[in-house]
């Protein structure tokens, strides 16, 4: 499909959440009318967008934009692996329209510098909105707090912290730091990983480390320090974001802290969903990751606890990472796997087309609460009614597709989810009504760069 001429399109008989058939008009950003086929008026001119009934012939399903919470674009420092340009591209062909990228940059995102770097790249890239996090700590050292307020208070706006990669280890510190971000209703999302019972560590402690001979990551290596952390949170009174939640144990932790009253949610990544620790049985280093794959019970419980509410997203935690990083022994690779084109995809598989959940189940976990967790949520993961901003994603879910990691947006390859076929396809992907995905494939930037800058200045004028 073409690149269109026009802002305005009219997207015909889609199904929104999953729901009834309308017809859905985008234009000047916003949902501009949505009603029953047939009867919404189309301004003349306005590109026409046919469900076409979807492969499944139930129409296509309209969601808001996905909203993650957690993706690595590596940019400043490790271009080898991903840009933003790039990152955010594979975004957009995942279906999502606001990322918020990780602090472990070469230089660390410790400051109103370097975020507001990320920030600017985000936006003359066009594809989605960047959200920078900022660390918690200098350079991710866990030995002085960063600048918080400064970030904070940058063009970049920064509401998450986070030294993802490493623990927040010294509990001195985690207070200070969830008293510092209440001041700007601010939230740290810790990283849980206790040093001193991961050292070494490669894969999941367990049956199969010991039969294969990796040393093992034992789960209350995060079950400790996400049980210290909601007491600390209690103890301030302050928000806390457990990042990449992956065992039983961990589980039920967050469902007795949310019980007590605490302030604390919780992510879930999607090949934590479904990957187990078996697959390290033929030593392939593109199912290293941290947290490692666990058990088929960790699997099954993280499984339940996103499907009662206990777990309130899904985060990519998107980790690209040169050949070279991962094609070599176990023990040297690097730990990570790309997510965003295969994000919602996994989700469907794992919790719609098994009946856990519903289509606007996903919207709460991969927009509406990811959004409002992040403190964006005036512009993105809003609901698909007339006036609200046209961040959407069209999916047609009775497709299948085969995931080869060559052919991939994101600029690196290791994905875990190659050679498999996976539901669902992006159709297509708006950001404020400028399409960025149509048919399946990301539209050519060239032709946006006049819409680039009008969004930006919106986005400005909005106060991002």
């Amino acid at each position: 499909m073409s690149t269109p001429s026009t802002t305005t399109y009219v997207l015909r008989g889609v199904r929104p959440y999953g729901t009834d058939p309308v017809d859905v008009v985008l234009a000047d950003g916003v949902v501009a009318a949505l009603g029953a086929p047939g009867t919404v008026e189309v301004p003349e001119g306005a590109r026409e967008i046919p469900a076409e009934g979807g492969s499944d012939g139930a129409g296509l399903v309209l969601l808001p934009g996905l909203v993650d919470l957690h993706t690595h674009l590596r940019e400043p420092g490790r271009e080898d692996a991903e840009t933003v340009f790039s990152g955010t591209r594979a975004a957009a062909a995942g279906g999502f329209t606001a990322v918020h990228a990780m602090a472990n940059t070469t230089p660390t995102q410790d400051t109103a510098g370097v975020v507001e770097q990320v920030y600017r790249l985000g936006q003359e890239a066009g594809w989605v909105d960047v959200h920078p996090v900022g660390a918690v700590t200098v350079g991710l050292d866990g030995e002085k707090l960063a600048e918080l307020g400064a970030m904070a208070d940058s063009a970049a706006r920064v509401r998450v912290f986070s030294d993802d990669g490493k623990c927040v280890h010294d509990p001195v510190l985690m207070r200070r730091a969830l008293e510092y971000v209440k001041a700007f209703d601010g939230v740290v999302a810790q990283h849980a990983q206790e040093p001193r019972l991961t050292e070494g560590a490669q894969m999941n402690e367990g049956v199969v480390s010991a039969q294969i001979g990796l040393t093992g990551w034992p789960a209350v290596a995060e079950e400790s320090i996400i049980a210290r952390d909601v007491l600390l949170a209690e103890h301030v009174g302050s928000r806390l974001h457990v990042c990449h939640l992956s065992t039983a144990g961990s589980v039920e932790i967050i469902r007795w802290a949310k019980g007590r009253g605490i302030d604390v949610t919780a992510e879930v990544t999607p090949h934590h969903l479904v990957l187990t620790d078996e697959l390290a049985r033929d030593y392939d280093p593109v199912f290293k990751v941290n947290p490692p794959l666990r058990t088929a019970a960790d699997v099954e419980a993280v499984r339940a606890g996103l499907a009662d509410g206990t777990i309130d997203i899904v985060a990519t935690d998107h980790a690209p990472h040169p050949v070279e990083d991962k094609d070599c022994e176990w023990s040297s690779a690097a730990f990570g796997m790309t997510g965003l084109e295969t994000a919602l995809s996994v989700v469907q598989q794992t919790m719609v087309d098994s009946g856990r959940m519903t289509w606007a189940d996903v919207a709460r976990v991969l927009s509406q609460n990811p959004a409002r967790i992040g403190r964006i949520d005036a512009t993105q993961g809003r609901p698909i009614a007339v006036g609200e901003p046209a961040n959407l994603t069209l999916v047609d879910a009775g497709a299948t597709r085969a995931i080869d990691g060559r052919t991939q947006v994101t600029a690196s390859d290791n994905t875990p989810f190659g050679g498999m076929e996976l539901p669902g396809r992006v159709v297509a992907t708006f950001l404020r009504g400028r399409a960025t995905v149509l048919d399946g494939a990301v539209v050519d930037p060239a032709s946006n760069s006049q819409n680039n800058r009008s969004d930006n200045t919106a986005l400005e004028g909005a106060g991002r």
